[in-house]
């Protein structure tokens, strides 16, 4: 142990401690800006500074190891002023214009800002213009880029993709692609990560309300049939901006939607549900015929993970589940099954998503995703970040909003649903169904729970119907690339593997609210989709009573021939 003062406070921590981390032990708040835990902690923002007794420089907290004996002091004025400087430089190239941000209110620096009381910095304003292709789902600003370095970090650490590198030298030095390539030739993922660890407004996704509630917006077009569906994480994420927690019954989100004006409301846990019914069968199928397929089978409902694997690793594409994500299963579903329902033509249909995700605004493009020629399964795709918006530009009040149901008959989910949101959910809602096929009894709702995964990386052996199978839960790609390693070099051999691009899955994705470093709120997201589990009426895919009957009524068995055209897709058909 080591033991030092701060601020005349006597702290004792751990050697090899830094000393922001010993201030954080003892109560004591130091700001940061660049910093980000297992991330990136480089001090490049000098905001986090200190004096040090008998230091004559203000050293960064952040990479400065706490010593023994120590005289710490955390906001002298000294250390106040060169702060106050610091952030004023850091102004001096960053587009002030909080008005007209989306980060507008999440936004660490302009908290930082309102914190010093600047109105406006004391240098010449420097902005590093530079083009992007305002068409593609990642939006950078880099008038607002503050070089703080997260992106580049999490774009290597977390997404095993490196997109992002620092270009050109002394005052001219940026953020940017990196050799200066194009963003659309730099085989991004588009898990929107470098977003949710932007600490401003220079990464965001593209924001596509206009297409909406603009001048010439479809919520304008009488002859369109205007349905939307969200997703399992959206309705376990989306009330955190208004304060009302994140276990808020999942009704009152679809009494804001029809208040929006949306003619039909759907849940896109019926697709999971369907995903389920499609993945359980396939991987039984494969395990009965393991001589037509390659191992591990993975499942392909990230969108990201599916761009990684065409750019990064093209071998595994036959790997792949041919299942398509649940947002397009459901989208096939609703321009064929439900068109038929109402009579109408399926381009008179116009669908929106809501996701906790960026790169479903890609996977939409993709013209073998669609069911009908000419005809888009899915229409449009709002992130969660975009649907608060929304609902803040209406002035809708949440807390006044009356609780609807969702409308029939693509309403009806169950349990398994659900917990495709947490990483590990999809793995497990397919072993509960496959454990049916074989043995037809229903698991408990706990049986599978071992997958569920926290740690990145989750190797567990299962029983399936008296086959033992040994599977992998993986989250964020870099973890994957690790795994992929392990099963090349022979350490692993695995029959089933959930892959997510986000850490802890998609409650935490890169279209989510944005709350910076907080832990809590990912695992308060998480708690909440198991319960929801425990709470759902069904907690099975196949106990659906709206999926048996599309079944009965409609595509006939799982992975038959209708399934195939209708939930399946060619990997090998299209590239990224």
């Amino acid at each position: 142990m080591v033991n030092l003062t701060i601020d005349g406070k006597h702290v004792s921590v751990e050697e090899g401690t830094t000393i922001l981390k010993a201030a954080e032990a003892a109560g004591i708040r130091i700001p940061t800006l660049c910093k980000w835990d297992g991330i990136n902690v480089i001090g490049a923002c000098r905001l986090c500074i200190i004096e040090v007794k008998g230091m004559e420089r203000l050293p960064a907290s952040c990479v400065t190891i706490a010593e023994e004996g120590m005289e710490v002091y955390t906001s002298t004025q000294k250390v106040i002023d060169a702060r106050r400087a610091n952030l004023e430089m850091i102004l001096s190239e960053h587009d002030f214009d909080c008005m007209n941000c989306p980060r507008s209110g999440t936004c660490e620096l302009q908290k930082l800002v309102f914190e010093f009381g600047i109105e406006d910095g004391k240098f010449r304003k420097n902005l590093p213009h530079m083009p992007w292709p305002k068409d593609f789902p990642l939006i950078r600003n880099n008038d607002k880029c503050i070089k703080c370095m997260r992106c580049v970090q999490v774009c290597e650490k977390i997404a095993d993709v490196g997109i992002w590198d620092i270009q050109f030298s002394g005052s001219r030095t940026t953020v940017w692609t990196k050799d200066n390539k194009n963003i659309k030739d730099m085989g991004c993922t588009l898990c929107g990560q470098c977003i949710t660890h932007c600490p401003c407004g220079a990464l965001t996704s593209r924001d596509d309300r206009s297409k909406l509630f603009g001048e010439n917006g479809v919520m304008n077009d009488k002859s369109k049939i205007k349905v939307v569906s969200m997703a399992p994480s959206v309705r376990t994420a989306w009330a955190e901006e208004f304060g009302l927690g994140n276990n808020v019954k999942i009704e009152k989100l679809v009494g804001v939607l029809k208040a929006l004006g949306f003619n039909f409301v759907f849940d896109v846990n019926f697709g999971a549900d369907l995903t389920i019914m499609e993945e359980g069968n396939e991987l039984i199928e494969r395990l009965s015929n393991r001589d037509k397929y390659k191992f591990p089978m993975f499942t392909s409902c990230c969108p990201a993970w599916v761009r990684y694997v065409k750019t990064k690793h093209k071998e595994l594409i036959p790997n792949l589940s041919t299942a398509k994500s649940p947002n397009q299963m459901q989208g096939a579903v609703i321009k064929t099954y439900f068109a038929e329902k109402l009579k109408v033509n399926p381009a008179t249909i116009y669908n929106v998503a809501i996701m906790p995700c960026v790169a479903k605004k890609a996977e939409i493009e993709i013209p073998t995703m669609n069911s009908n020629d000419g005809v888009k399964d899915v229409d449009l795709v709002l992130t969660t970040r975009e649907l608060v918006s929304m609902i803040k530009d209406f002035g809708i009040d949440v807390n006044k909003v009356e609780e609807k149901e969702f409308d029939s008959p693509l309403g009806e989910s169950t349990g398994a649903g659900v917990i495709f949101g947490s990483s590990g959910g999809v793995l497990e809602a397919s072993l509960r169904t496959a454990s049916y096929v074989l043995t037809k009894k229903t698991p408990t709702v706990d049986e599978f729970k071992v997958v569920r995964n926290k740690d990145g990386i989750k190797i567990a052996t299962v029983n399936v119907g008296g086959t033992e199978l040994k599977v992998g839960v993986v989250s964020g790609l870099k973890n994957a690339s690790k795994l992929i390693k392990d099963i090349e070099n022979g350490k692993e051999k695995l029959d089933f593997i959930e892959v997510m691009a986000c850490p802890n899955g998609c409650i935490n994705g890169g279209g989510q609210p944005i709350w910076g470093e907080n832990e809590q709120k990912v695992d308060a997201r998480c708690d909440d989709i198991y319960r929801r589990d425990r709470d759902a009426k069904f907690k099975n895919s196949y106990e659906n009573p709206s999926i048996v009957t599309l079944y009965n009524e409609y595509i006939g068995k799982p992975c038959g021939e209708k399934a195939h055209h209708l939930l399946h897709i060619d990997h090998e058909s299209f590239s990224v």
